[in-house]
């Protein structure tokens, strides 16, 4: 363990909105930059500080406590929410990996360490995806990126910082025609697999995560066999569900399932929650007054799904 909490006794019912390609790609439709212009800076910072005054507004409905709710965003995007979150007493995940890349590297390069001192947060994330599969190329990338996350596992078991961890396992051209070119069969039939053997090679390789973010899986047993992967050796190691963008529904299933286990503290559901709501106070067809009770009352209905399941 990072810092050597045990969070398998936690709960950390996390709104994400550390997306920044996301916004380029779906609210601008702009696929062919990662800059963004100083228009679409406003409107993203705005964008941001409606979910997180949704989030507020479910706190002070009582729905969630501060004991058992969090947020996930981004420096760029997010500065003075973090400070504020945090003078708050709300816990907060901060993210330290660079926004749309395959492999994953730091926001900031050598310097992270300084950013995670900077805002002093809960958790620190990092969104990787790993595959142990495929070929010399994918192999290799896998050796830089396990190297990147050792040398941050190392830095923050010295800190009070926890290490939340957000794995995917993105498909393998031999996979996905393995099973005919369906991405649900994919996720159905292989990848609950894959993410068992991809987090017991990153334990071989030094990696040790206080919290695990993963997809949500379709049954209780797939959810046992990753949640004791996450926690062979005794670790004390929990694990939130995310949404992947998800509609409704599915979100909801996947909640279900993994709220059945014990190890699994609690959930990461991101644009399921806030997408809409800022759709529609982007399009002026609501207020940042009603898009951020949009997202209020939807986070609000994911807690009681968690905590009724």
């Amino acid at each position: 363990m990072a810092n050597g909490t045990d969070w398998t006794r936690k709960k950390l019912l996390i709104l994400p909105f550390d997306h920044r390609g996301t916004f380029l790609k779906k609210l601008f439709k702009v696929s062919d930059r990662k800059d963004f212009t100083d228009e679409e800076t406003v409107m993203v910072t705005a964008c941001k500080n409606i979910v997180y005054q949704g989030f507020l507004k479910a706190l002070a409905s009582g729905a969630v406590t501060k004991d058992e709710a969090g947020i996930l965003v981004d420096e760029q995007f997010g500065s003075g929410i973090i400070t504020d979150a945090i003078k708050k007493g709300i816990p907060v995940a901060l993210t330290c990996e660079k926004s749309g890349q395959n492999e994953f590297d730091f926001q900031y390069g050598d310097a992270y360490e300084q950013h995670i001192e900077q805002f002093r947060p809960t958790l620190a994330k990092v969104l990787v995806r790993y595959n142990i599969e495929g070929d010399a190329e994918n192999k290799a990338m896998n050796d830089r990126q396990a190297a990147r996350l050792k040398r941050m596992n190392d830095h923050l078991s010295t800190t009070s910082y926890a290490y939340l961890f957000e794995l995917l396992v993105p498909p393998t051209k031999e996979q996905l025609a393995s099973v005919g070119g369906s991405q649900e069969r994919f996720d159905k039939e292989l990848r609950p697999g894959l993410m068992v053997a991809a987090i017991k090679e990153l334990h071989k390789r030094g990696i040790d995560p206080d919290v695990w973010k993963l997809e949500g899986v379709d049954t209780e047993k797939d959810a046992h066999a990753i949640v004791a992967a996450v926690q062979e050796g005794g670790r004390k190691a929990g694990v939130i569900i995310l949404g992947r963008g998800a509609d409704s529904a599915a979100v909801e299933h996947w909640l279900r399932v993994g709220a059945k286990v014990q190890g699994a503290i609690g959930f990461a559901v991101g644009r399921t929650i806030f997408w809409d709501a800022i759709a529609k106070y982007y399009n002026k067809e609501a207020t940042a007054e009603e898009a951020a009770q949009e997202v209020a009352d939807t986070y609000t209905h994911f807690v009681k799904v968690w905590k009724g399941a």
